[in-house]
């Protein structure tokens, strides 16, 4: 059976991210969930599934409660295997939801904190089922993380 895949991730250089790791993802059914902006429509192109959520996502609880709502019934409806993001605060809410809902979550914290990490990636570190950093230094924060070096 082929997993069906749901790529959350904020514009920028999150989503860039995700966008490098295409010759993984689009062998799979796949949806996303990002920003209603140019940036996004941009980078994930008008042929793939979208659903917009809610912004500012950082540090706003209102916008946080509006995306736990959403997240219900985008990953009810949808029903993906594998969750994956690079974050930033859209993600908590969705990693949430899918691990309640049985589905498998891949996080990968970006290179950009090396030193510290992301708040992100606190959140969804204790329950990832695999949590991916780009640089050794990040296995400080996250001793049971995968290096797999810089993605970029």
């Amino acid at each position: 059976m082929r997993p069906k895949i749901c790529l959350v991730s904020s514009p920028g250089g999150h989503l860039f991210h995700l966008i490098k790791l295409k010759k993984w993802w689009s062998k799979y059914p796949h949806f996303w969930i990002s920003k209603n902006s140019i940036d996004s429509k941009t980078m994930i192109g008008n042929k793939e599934e979208i659903y917009y959520a809610n912004f500012p996502e950082q540090r706003n609880i209102i916008n946080f409660i509006k995306n736990l709502v959403l997240a219900i019934k985008i990953i009810y409806r949808e029903k993906p295997d594998i969750i994956i993001s690079s974050g930033a605060g859209i993600a908590p809410p969705f990693f949430l939801v899918g691990k309640l809902l049985g589905s498998k979550l891949i996080f990968v914290e970006i290179y950009d904190f090396i030193k510290y990490p992301t708040l992100s990636g606190k959140m969804i570190y204790p329950f990832a089922d695999l949590f991916i950093v780009q640089h050794k230094q990040q296995l400080k924060s996250y001793p049971n993380a995968v290096m797999v070096g810089n993605i970029l």
